[in-house]
């Protein structure tokens, strides 16, 4: 029961991030899951809460949804989940840490460091960004860089990325969340700490939508990216 308490405190954080900026809740929490869990306990255990999240901003945003932005991340993800829950059923545990590590050290300093101007990228694009997002997904339930970044650069306005991320991560949890109870990812147990959690996620996420557009969201960003890349770090070392 501790270890499901302290899991739910640390959904109401990763909540609360992704309930402020539409994004970002695997990124925290999932490092510090790790401390607590094994790590391919706790990558399920994030795609469940995920859910939580996206659907309650799905609801929240659904006047700024846009099918035809989001089937296209939807379509290429499928396959790509396939492919990230063989990687982790078969990849040791310690290879999916660093590996997760360096992804959260190398997208934080991307938006710490560079500042991606609008390209008006085609649609096709998102394929291959739903690709890359379900298969890292569904191996370390941190699969949103490929997506935001490709939403950052088709040029849309801050409501339709927030709510095209949103729609898109609720297809592409429940097709991940499906792929690991059939595969056996997803545990009795991994159920039983998620009903503990799920109260704790959806106030977290709740709290943040209520938040967001009250503070300077730059500001508050590059302080949530330099903490990621000393969780990054952490992991790595770890």
């Amino acid at each position: 029961m501790i270890i499901s308490l302290l899991a739910g405190c640390i959904f109401l954080v990763a909540g609360f991030v992704q309930g402020l900026t539409g994004f970002g809740s695997a990124l925290v929490a999932i490092p510090l899951l790790s401390l607590i869990l094994d790590i391919k306990a706790a990558v399920p255990l994030c795609i469940l809460n995920g859910l939580i999240i996206t659907i309650y901003l799905v609801l929240h945003l659904r006047r700024h949804l846009d099918r035809a932005k989001i089937l296209p991340l939807v379509v290429g993800s499928i396959p790509g989940v396939f492919v990230g829950a063989t990687l982790l059923q078969r990849v040791d545990a310690g290879i999916i840490r660093f590996c997760i590590g360096l992804l959260l050290i190398c997208y934080s300093l991307y938006n710490l460091l560079v500042r991606p101007r609008p390209l008006g990228l085609s649609r096709a694009w998102g394929y291959a960004a739903g690709f890359l997002t379900g298969a890292i997904g569904a191996a370390f339930s941190a699969g949103g860089p490929p997506t935001i970044i490709y939403t950052t650069l088709a040029g849309w306005k801050k409501e339709e990325i927030r709510a095209t991320l949103s729609g898109f991560f609720v297809a592409n949890g429940i097709v991940t969340a499906v792929v690991h109870a059939v595969t056996g990812v997803s545990t009795l147990a991994t159920v039983r700490i998620f009903l503990v959690t799920a109260p704790f996620v959806l106030l977290g996420t709740v709290a943040g939508s209520h938040v967001t557009g009250k503070i300077n969201q730059q500001a508050y960003l590059r302080i949530i990216y330099t903490f990621l890349v000393v969780m990054g770090i952490m992991m790595i070392l770890q």
